[in-house]
């Protein structure tokens, strides 16, 4: 089973003029690894100076929804200098849920500026033995 990216076209359109404007949906995309495990997908997402309380996580319609915000710092100014090089605001990523996970079980933690999501694979249904009875 393979996690997919999900990105409708509107975010592709989004990523092509970022920086065009200020009405684009989102400032940066956190990188993300995904991992397969017998019973999980674990999915890491870099997200420091991000307060888990702003990450706000959602499956609907199989798909795996990540957004929140990091706030800016106040830029230093000296000299007529001004230098920002951390990129804040709103982030979003989505993924498309493989058949056969359980989405009523996902869980998330943080750790370090690093966010743990887990996404449990449903056990898989076993064959009913029916037997016969004979009147």
């Amino acid at each position: 089973m393979n996690l997919m990216r999900y990105e409708p076209l509107h975010r592709e359109i989004d990523r092509i003029f970022r920086g065009f404007g200020e009405n684009c949906s989102t400032n940066w995309v956190p990188a993300v690894d995904i991992r397969e495990d017998e019973d999980r997908f674990v999915l890491h997402l870099d997200v420091p100076g991000v307060d888990p309380a702003q990450i706000d996580i959602a499956v609907e319609d199989a798909v795996l929804s990540l957004s929140g915000t990091r706030e800016s710092d106040q830029a230093q100014e000296h000299d007529g200098y001004r230098r920002v090089e951390r990129v804040s605001g709103k982030f979003l990523r989505r993924f498309t849920l493989p058949d056969g996970v359980d989405p009523e079980a996902v869980t998330a933690r943080s750790n370090n500026g690093v966010l743990e999501v887990s996404i449990p694979k449903a056990p898989q249904a076993k064959p009913k033995r029916i037997e016969v009875t004979v009147n």
